[in-house]
């Protein structure tokens, strides 16, 4: 809780209450100091939501701990790995006399 960002966040949130406490004087100075109190745990709950929900970028993946299926082979291997994916009705094919535009 005591990291630079959750204290540099926390005078950052309570930033004008403290302007407000000890440059203009409109607010007491105990008071200015309570928000900056109360704003350092509220900084570590959001640094430490944004760190959870962040934690896995920038790593990489782990490669796959199976062996592939049979009639295939690994990545690098002798002979490739071959896919055929079927979705639906195929896309007319264009032609180009179709288009109007000449070759």
């Amino acid at each position: 809780m005591a990291r630079y960002s959750t204290l540099f966040l926390a005078l950052l949130l309570a930033s004008p209450a403290l302007y407000a406490g000890f440059v203009t004087h409109q607010l007491d100075a105990e008071t200015a100091l309570l928000r900056l109190l109360i704003a350092v745990p509220v900084a570590a709950i959001m640094l430490g939501l944004f760190r959870m929900v962040t934690r896995g970028y920038g790593k990489k993946d782990e490669p796959a701990k199976h062996p592939p299926p049979e009639g295939t082979t690994a990545a690098g291997g002798g002979e490739p790995l071959r896919a055929e994916a079927v979705a639906g009705e195929p896309f007319p094919q264009r032609r180009t006399e179709d288009s109007g535009v000449a070759p």
